[in-house]
């Protein structure tokens, strides 16, 4: 546990309920990551977490760049590197620009096309001031449908669930 993380892993289960849970993330996610490794300490929450956060990230119609920019982009606005860092990779299979990446984090609106300002605009918007006015939804509706609207909602506002999660207890 890092020097300063609040909350230790949870130890492997040792119920049938709590290796199920961790047989799911492992199927889901390949590996435990230190993420859930602390939300284990729940197994409620580390269920219903597993499932909402994989729906978001692989269910939904939004396109991947488009989610991974959300991701990215809610990452650097609460100041969390964790959830930055370990959503790069995704970000570039995504199809996302080392360029793009980079503008990300320093707001350089120039690297991006007309879809992915607005979405960054949202995105800004619903983390930094949550309520979004109606000019800026009237925007997001004629981009979305509602299908898409829902994602990209859902996409930051579960991003903001995750990095505010990290940033509290100091996962890093």
């Amino acid at each position: 546990m890092a020097s300063n993380q609040r909350i230790a892993p949870a130890p492997p289960a040792t119920t049938d309920a709590g290796r199920a849970v961790e047989a799911n993330i492992r199927q889901s996610r390949g590996e435990i990551s230190l993420l859930y490794q602390v939300l284990l300490n729940s197994l409620p929450v580390a269920q219903g977490w597993e499932t909402y956060l994989t729906a978001i990230r692989q269910k939904t119609s939004l396109k991947p760049s488009l989610r991974e920019l959300v991701i990215l982009r809610v990452a650097v606005l609460n100041r969390a590197p964790y959830e930055f860092e370990a959503h790069v990779s995704h970000a570039q299979k995504a199809g996302l620009s080392d360029a793009k990446i980079a503008a990300v984090k320093v707001s350089d609106l120039a690297a991006f096309d007309d879809l992915e300002r607005l979405v960054l605009e949202y995105t800004d918007t619903m983390t930094r001031d949550v309520q979004v006015p109606d000019a800026l939804f009237a925007r997001i509706k004629e981009a979305f449908d509602p299908a898409g609207r829902v994602d990209l909602t859902a996409t930051v506002a579960a991003y903001n669930m995750v990095s505010r999660f990290l940033e509290a207890l100091h996962v890093h």
